[in-house]
This record gives C-alpha cells, sequence and structure tokens, in this order.
C-alpha cells in the first residue's frame, strides 16, 4: 500500500491528510495558522500538523514518497519559494528548503488553487480530462488549471488567477488593485454585498428577505437571496438572478479562453446544485464562442474542503 502526506495551508487553518494509493483520507491533522510569525515558526507548525496526521494514520515519514502543500500565493515551485502571499505576511519564504530541513522528507510547494484542481483532477470531477479548470467560490474566486494534465502556472508561476479578470468596468474595488474584477461579484463575498445593497435600497423590514436575517443586516451570509427567492421575494430573484448573470459571464470568459473538457465549480454555494448550475449552463451555452461542436461540461466539484489535501499529497504524480 502506498501513502501521501498533503498539507492544505491557509490563512485560518492548517489540515494534513495522509492519502492512501485509494485517494482515500485515513488520517488527518489540523491546528489554528498563527500568523504573522517567523518563517521557523511556520515550518514548525508545518511539521507537528503533519506528524499528527501520520500519526492518526499509523504510518511514520519514512513511509511516505514526499511532502506535497498548497498554499496561498505566488509560489515559484521550481525553486519552492512562496514569493507572495498577503494574508500569510509571506516574501520570498523558502518553504522546500526549510521544511524539508525540519521533516527529513522531499518537500513539494504549489499554489492552493493548483493543488485543489489537481486534486479534483486526480480523484474527483476533472478525473478523466485532458484540459481542465477548477473554479471555487468561497472568500475570493479560486481556480486552477490542467493541460494536458498539467497544473498550468505560465511563465512567471502567476497564471490562472481568472477571480482577477474584470468584468464590470469601472466596478467594485478589489483588493488586488482593480476595479470591476470578477471576483467581487462572483464569489461568496460579492453575493453578500450584492444581497445587503439591494435590501438596503428595498428597507421593507416585512419582506421575506428582511424576515431572514431578523432585520439585521449583519446575518446575511451567501444562502439569504436564495433562501428569500425560494420564499417568493421578489427582491431576492432579483438578487440570485444578477449573480448568474455574473458568474456566467465570467466562466463564459473562462470557457473561451481555455475551452476545457470539463470545469467544475466548488466552494459552499454550490451546495444550492442545479438551482445554481442548471442556469448557469443555460448563461454559458448561449455566450459561448458559436460553432464549437464539442462543449465544455459544466459541473459540481466533488471532493469540497479534501480537494487541497488530496491534491498536495499527489504533486509528485
Amino acid at each position: 500500500m502506498a501513502y501521501y502526506l498533503g498539507i492544505d495551508l491557509g490563512g485560518t487553518n492548517i489540515a494534513v491528510g495522509v492519502v492512501d494509493e485509494n485517494y482515500q483520507i485515513i488520517g488527518r491533522g489540523k491546528n489554528k495558522t498563527r500568523v504573522p510569525c517567523s518563517s521557523e515558526e511556520m515550518c514548525e507548525q508545518l511539521a507537528v500538523t503533519a506528524f499528527a496526521a501520520l500519526e492518526d494514520a499509523g504510518v511514520t515519514i519514512d513511509d511516505i514518497p514526499w511532502v506535497g502543500i498548497g498554499t496561498p500565493g505566488t509560489v515559484n515551485r521550481e525553486l519552492g519559494v512562496v514569493e507572495f502571499s498577503n494574508n500569510l505576511y509571506f516574501n520570498n519564504f523558502p518553504l522546500k528548503r526549510m521544511l524539508q530541513e525540519r521533516m527529513k522528507k522531499e518537500v513539494i510547494v504549489e499554489n492552493d488553487a493548483n493543488a485543489a484542481a489537481y486534486g479534483e483532477y486526480q480523484a474527483g470531477a476533472l478525473k478523466g480530462a485532458r484540459n481542465a479548470l477548477a473554479i471555487t467560490l468561497g472568500t475570493g474566486v479560486g481556480s486552477g488549471i490542467i493541460i494536458d494534465g498539467k497544473i498550468y502556472s505560465g511563465s512567471n508561476f502567476c497564471a490562472g488567477e481568472m477571480g482577477h479578470t474584470v468584468i464590470v468596468f469601472n466596478g467594485r474595488h478589489c483588493s488586488c488593485g482593480r476595479d470591476g474584477c470578477w471576483e467581487r461579484y462572483s464569489s461568496a463575498t460579492g453575493l453578500i454585498i450584492s444581497t445587503k445593497e439591494a435590501m438596503l435600497a428595498n428597507p421593507d423590514k416585512e419582506s421575506p428577505i428582511w424576515k431572514l436575517v431578523d432585520g439585521n443586516l449583519d446575518n446575511v451570509n451567501g444562502r439569504t437571496a436564495f433562501d428569500a427567492m425560494r420564499a417568493g421575494d421578489p427582491v431576492g430573484k432579483k438578487v440570485v438572478d444578477e449573480y448568474i448573470a455574473y458568474l456566467g459571464c465570467g466562466l463564459a470568459n473562462c470557457v473561451n479562453t481555455l475551452q476545457p473538457d470539463i470545469l467544475c465549480i466548488g466552494g459552499g454555494i454550490c451546495n444550492e446544485g442545479e438551482t445554481m448550475l442548471a442556469p448557469v449552463r443555460e448563461y454559458v451555452d448561449r455566450e459561448q464562442y458559436g460553432g464549437a461542436k464539442v462543449r465544455t461540461k459544466i459541473c459540481k466539484a466533488q471532493l469540497g474542503n479534501d480537494a487541497g489535501i488530496i491534491g498536495a499529497a499527489l504533486l509528485g504524480k
């Protein structure tokens, strides 16, 4: 039996899994991410969590061929250096070298969205595709591109930031510095902003959408507009229709640029299932560049929060 170890480093949590040859997670470790901290402290956090996962799985560091890690930011995979990650306060962090010294094992470092896409490619919704794209709708819009079975990261390791393509000229300001980025409209954060804006423009506290949040905008989340729509609220329906259009516009851009075999969408909003996916497919089908006989399949991601762990674990493959 072969075993692999994957680390999903996030701004909030460090999640580690030991993955078997059937791509099942058989042992886990998890800790809160303590940042900002020194490079040595970060490597210690990662190692402690990783060894806890190995212990949970009943295997040792000698039973795995490498340690794979997905981290936010710009990652030079060749050197194993995190060149920049604003949420983790990394600047030219030699993660590969330092973690190898701490764990006495080969370390492979990759961007977290790319690792998650690779997980879906190896073991999830993108399995069997030659060219594929994974989009994650979370705090932002994450994306990972697979071309000819390999992660595509461009000439400078920054490729695939589909969330930072502009869909509304001079639109909402984005933390990346641009205005009107796709993620400012199609992420869970963007949906919450749109919901609050619509509610402020329609301040009837007796309407279903306001009752859902007990009259308090602080209670608005990514489900509010969808729940209001199901309750017959026209404001909720308008927000959802607008959200579907923004999401579809960005996805059509992705399809027209890359024409992948499969495009999978992950993140909590996907729990809406076909309520969201069916109209999105219709939108993309209308907007896809004409004449293509083979159409991109659009589906829900399968691995959930484990995509990053499984993808990181399998990076050496």
